[in-house]
C-alpha cells in the first residue's frame, strides 16, 4: 500500500513579496508548511539579498514551472560605482576599487550594449555547475572560477535615477538573467567598477509584487485557511501559451497520456499549448491536426 502523502493536497500559486536575507528554498519551505501544503517549488530563484516576486508552486502548479521559468522578468536594482566585488554584490568581499565616476549621459550611452541578444558570464558565486558542482561552492573554497559566458535576452534596460555614486536601473530580461554581471559588466564598461547594491523583482510572468503576499501575513496567518484566499489557479502558470478547449472524452483520453481531440484555436500544427475542460487545465502538448499529444497532464 502506498504511504499517504502529508499535508493537504493543494493545487495553485502562492506569489510572496520574497524578504531579503532569506534563501528561495527557505521561503518555499515556509510557505508549504503554513500552508500545511503536499508539495512545492518555485519558478526562478532569487539571490538571498535580494526582495520581491518569488511565485511560489503548489501541487499540479508544479507542472507548469517551466513556462513561468522561461517568461520575461523585471528587476529594480542599485548599482554603487567604484567597487567590484568578489560576489558582484554588496555580500561580497571589495577586489578592487576606482575612483572613477560616470555621468548620466556615459551610464545612458553605455546601456544600448546591454539590450537585446547579449552574453554574459554568470558571477563566480552562483548556482551555475561546473563538472557537477555548483560555482559558489567551489568560490567559496578559494578555486578559481571560470565560467563561460551564456546567452541572454533583455528586453529593456533603463535608467531611472542616479547621483554621484550610484545609479537606479529597471531591467527586463529573460531566462537566465543576472542581474549581478549586469552591474558588473556595464560598471568595467563604463571604466569605474560598480556592484549591486539592492535588488527587487518587481514582476516575473505574469505575477507582479503589487499583488504579492507578504512575509508578515504569510507569518500571521500561518497554517490557518486564510491563507487559501491567496491561491492562485494553476492555469495563470499557462497565460503564455494558446488555450484550446477539449470534451470530456479528449479530457479523459488526455489524462491518460493519449492524443485527445481539441477544438480548433490560436494555435497551429506543431506549436505547444494546452488542452482545457470548463476552464480547468487539462494537458499541455503538441497540436498535430485536432488532436493535442500530450507532455504533461494535470489531475482533474
Amino acid at each position: 500500500m502506498a504511504r499517504k502523502k502529508k499535508g493537504r493536497p493543494l493545487n495553485g500559486w502562492i506569489v510572496i513579496d520574497k524578504p531579503a536575507g532569506m534563501t528561495s528554498t527557505a521561503v518555499v519551505n515556509k510557505v508549504k508548511w503554513a500552508l500545511d501544503a503536499q508539495k512545492a517549488g518555485h519558478a526562478g530563484t532569487l539571490d538571498p539579498a535580494a526582495t520581491g516576486v518569488l511565485a511560489v508552486a503548489l501541487g499540479e502548479a508544479t507542472k507548469t514551472v517551466p513556462f513561468i521559468t522561461d517568461a520575461l522578468k523585471a528587476y529594480r536594482f542599485t548599482v554603487k560605482w567604484g567597487e567590484a566585488t568578489n560576489t558582484d554584490d554588496a555580500e561580497g568581499e571589495v577586489i578592487e576599487t576606482s575612483e572613477s565616476r560616470p555621468s548620466e549621459d556615459a551610464i545612458k550611452d553605455a546601456l544600448s550594449a546591454f539590450i537585446g541578444d547579449i552574453t554574459q558570464v554568470p558571477p563566480a558565486f552562483s548556482a551555475v555547475k561546473i563538472d557537477g558542482v555548483r560555482a559558489y561552492k567551489k568560490a567559496r573554497d578559494g578555486e578559481e572560477v571560470e565560467l563561460e559566458a551564456r546567452p541572454l535576452w533583455v528586453e529593456e534596460l533603463t535608467l531611472l535615477e542616479c547621483s554621484e555614486d550610484t545609479a537606479e536601473l529597471e531591467l527586463v530580461c529573460g531566462k537566465g538573467g543576472y542581474v549581478r554581471a549586469i552591474a558588473r559588466d556595464l560598471g568595467r564598461a563604463l571604466g569605474c567598477l560598480g556592484h549591486v547594491l539592492t535588488l527587487r523583482r518587481t514582476w516575473s510572468g505574469p505575477f507582479e509584487v503589487e499583488n504579492a503576499l507578504t512575509w508578515e501575513t504569510l507569518e500571521a496567518n500561518a497554517r490557518t485557511e486564510a491563507l487559501d484566499s491567496w491561491l492562485q489557479p494553476v492555469e495563470i502558470g499557462l497565460a503564455d501559451l494558446p488555450e484550446l478547449r477539449t470534451t470530456i472524452e479528449g479530457a479523459t483520453r488526455l489524462r491518460n497520456g493519449n492524443p485527445g481531440f481539441i477544438y480548433p484555436g490560436d494555435a497551429e500544427y506543431g506549436d505547444e499549448a494546452w488542452a482545457s475542460l470548463d476552464g480547468r487545465a487539462v494537458a499541455v502538448g503538441i497540436v498535430k491536426g485536432g488532436e493535442l499529444h500530450p507532455s504533461r497532464v494535470f489531475v482533474g
